[in-house]
């Protein structure tokens, strides 16, 4: 009785989820989310490679202002 009451839920649950891993498998839109975390993925190295360097000369920047100011 019970394996009878267990197959008839896990046979339809097993025929829909292939059902719906097959649909999901054949979809295209998800292509340019896809693109997008890429893109933003490239933006982020970019940053993480400039990010040093820029706060470094901003820094040089304020450091000479600084003294300028304190100067006069």
């Amino acid at each position: 009785m019970f394996t009878n009451t267990v197959l008839k839920v896990y046979v339809p649950t097993q025929l829909f989820v292939a059902h719906h891993v097959k649909q999901f498998t054949k979809r295209t839109e998800g292509a340019s989310g896809i693109e997008y975390a890429i893109i933003a993925a490239m933006v982020a190295i970019a940053l993480a490679a400039f990010v040093t360097p820029i706060s470094a000369a901003i820094t040089t920047m304020f450091t000479t202002l600084k003294t300028a100011v304190t100067k006069t």
